[in-house]
Order: C-alpha cells, then structure tokens, then sequence
C-alpha cells in the first residue's frame, strides 16, 4: 500500500479518489516481460513474453524499443497495485457502513428462532 509521509505529520491513508487519480496519470501499459534471448556481435536481442488469450507469446523486440516497452509494463504493474489498493479501501468501507448499519438497527424484543407452546392458545401440554 502507498503511504506518504510528511515532516511533523502522522502517515495519511489514501482516498479511493486520490487513487483514481493515480491511475489516470499511468499513460501506457503492456503486460508480459522482457528479457535478453541472446548477445548478438552489437548487443543483446529482447524478448517480450506474455499471455494472450490463455497463450504464451514471445515476439521479437528491437533494441531501442526496449525502455519505452519497459515502462509500459512497469505501467501496468503499477496499475494492478494501485486497483489493488483501491478495490481494498472500497471494500474496508463498504463493511464498515453494513457494520455501522447493523448497530443502528433496534433488535426485536423476541429473538428469531422457534417458540415455546402458549397453553391458552396451543390447549393444555
């Protein structure tokens, strides 16, 4: 979980809103990795491997496209993080205002469950 820390300041939980807002200023994403296949005789060849539709695919990645595609998936990477945290706080609250709710509610003076027999209208026992 992201937390910051100010000088003289306790730490701050983040809102789902600042969240939100995190997750809008992630431009571009890709999923997969990137790794060296082999060193040719002017540097490495990239490989970038993901999953697409339940398949591992493996393709081919020119040498100057290798940070903007390293960004990308760190892009992503972040992007499952913050989701993460965010999906987290939602549903902290959402428990958090059923249990708020459940405190508020008046109990029935009788619980649910079964009685015991009333002679006057059940007839003797």
């Amino acid at each position: 979980m992201c937390i910051s820390y100010a000088p003289g300041y306790m730490s701050t939980k983040p809102t789902p809103e600042s969240i939100l807002r995190q997750i809008a200023q992630i431009h571009r994403m890709d999923h997969g990795t990137v790794s060296v296949i082999r060193q040719g005789p002017h540097g490495p060849y990239y490989n970038h491997q993901r999953y697409e539709d339940g398949r591992n695919v493996s393709r081919y990645v020119p040498t100057e496209q290798v940070p903007e595609l390293k960004q990308a998936i760190e892009g992503y990477r972040r992007f499952q993080e913050l989701v993460k945290q965010y999906v987290q706080l939602r549903v902290e609250q959402t428990r958090a205002e059923r249990q708020a709710g459940s405190k508020k509610r008046a109990r029935s003076p009788n619980p649910p469950g079964p009685r015991g027999r009333n002679p006057t209208v059940d007839g003797p026992i």
